[in-house]
């Protein structure tokens, strides 16, 4: 017997407690985390009672930054590969995809190349948007309006390989191994050395590229469908389509710029929520967008508890090492599953 349709709404409330709750434990837990030897106790007393104004400075200025800037990021990767996985109905698509990690690299890439970085600090973020807005310009016009999501997806390969190649010409041209260092580490992600400053110029770019995505939600679920379905439901494919890479671009572009290349939190966060709101790809916009934030908080976290005394361990290095086996597990699913 099917359920009714209050009691269907009846049972996401939990889900989204349970998905606040876990991220407020985690963000909780990351900004307690860190590499001065401080118990707890100590740093939240000398913080909140005494006013101590080194443990407030770590507290405020060092690591509540890095921890709104893992929720918005994270937020943003995740929200991005639901979006794309239900406009391009393909459960292995992700932002990089469609070239917007990779335009937002390039453009980053040239701002550390040409030295612009080091001149004013709004540069790199700046860049990095300016190239993800760019390779999604290129790819829709590639792909062109009335052609179906293969050719957006075969326009964002061969966009994102481009920009990977110039990426790599930019690295062979460096003027010294030591900015050639640099640009790969960079490209390797992290949230270290993050401040407020990076907080406030991705928080608009990032909120309104969400909202365009979570508006769509009605759009994804005809799309769902068949777009023959979704046009005979009213739903403009096309106007859906540029609201959704918009959104992409705006809220991908600026976390990438700030934060370097994380792969698969757009991959992975779909997949685990899928299942818990039924596959609705209304629901699974903003349940996405929490769960990215809780694993790249996670993610973060790991590089800080696997720290060394070496060089810290790279965002996208960790990411990477989850990501890749659970993307290998999704083709061998996918093979089992196809006629």
């Amino acid at each position: 017997m099917t359920p009714s349709v209050g009691a269907q709404q009846a049972c996401w409330p939990p889900l989204w407690w349970l998905l606040a709750l876990t991220l407020g434990a985690c963000a909780g837990t990351s900004l307690l985390i860190g590499y001065i030897d401080l118990t707890p106790a100590r740093l939240l007393h000398g913080t909140f009672v005494e006013r101590d104004p080194i443990l407030t400075r770590i507290v405020f200025e060092i690591r509540a930054p890095r921890v709104l800037l893992a929720i918005l990021v994270g937020a943003s990767l995740g929200i991005a590969g639901a979006a794309l996985q239900g406009l391009l109905r393909n459960p292995l698509a992700e932002p990089g995809l469609l070239g917007a990690s990779s335009g937002a690299a390039l453009g980053a890439v040239l701002a550390l190349y040409t030295g612009f970085a080091d001149r004013f600090w709004l540069a790199l973020p700046l860049a990095g948007f300016t190239g993800t807005a760019l390779t999604v310009v290129l790819v829709y016009l590639l792909a062109g309006t009335k052609t179906g999501t293969t050719a957006l997806i075969l326009a964002g390969v061969a966009i994102s390989a481009l920009a990977s190649a110039l990426i790599s010409l930019v690295l062979n041209f460096s003027p010294n191994p030591h900015a050639a260092l640099e640009i790969v580490f960079w490209l390797l992600g992290s949230l270290s050395n993050r401040s407020s400053h990076e907080v406030i110029l991705i928080l608009a770019p990032v909120l309104a590229g969400a909202a365009l995505m979570l508006l769509s939600g009605t759009g994804l679920r005809a799309l769902s469908l068949g777009e023959e379905t979704a046009y005979s439901l009213g739903v403009r494919v096309a106007r859906l389509k540029v609201q959704i890479l918009i959104g992409c671009a705006l809220a991908v572009g600026a976390s990438v710029s700030v934060a370097g290349s994380i792969g698969f939190i757009g991959l992975i966060a779909p997949h685990l929520m899928r299942p818990l709101v039924r596959a609705d790809p209304a629901k699974l916009l903003p349940a996405s967008a929490l769960c990215g934030a809780i694993l790249l908080l996670l993610a973060d976290i790991g590089v800080r508890v696997l720290y060394t005394q070496g060089p810290e361990l790279k965002l996208g290095v960790i990411t990477a090492l989850v990501g890749a086996p659970f993307f290998i597990f999704l083709i061998l699913k996918t093979r089992r599953t196809m006629p």
